[in-house]
């Protein structure tokens, strides 16, 4: 397997998956090759962290223990 020349899909500049990243891939189960140069994937990264991340666990819906004991 010989490393590969992708194109970011954010920036559109061209970066290298090397062969070792490729057999990370492959061990990992991930099925599809990586979108973003290691740029841009740190500035997404932060991006969704900036902006609090998944929410879903905060906002469940359930409430909090005092709701909770008010509905019993």
């Amino acid at each position: 397997m010989a490393d590969k020349t992708l194109v970011c899909k954010d920036c559109n500049t061209q970066f290298i998956f090397s062969e070792g990243e490729q057999d990370f891939y492959k061990e990992k189960g991930f099925m599809n090759e990586p979108q973003r140069c290691s740029s841009c994937r740190t500035a997404k990264k932060q991006q969704r962290k900036s902006f609090g991340g998944n929410n879903y666990s905060r906002n469940r819906g359930f409430g909090n223990k005092l709701d909770f004991k008010a509905w019993q």
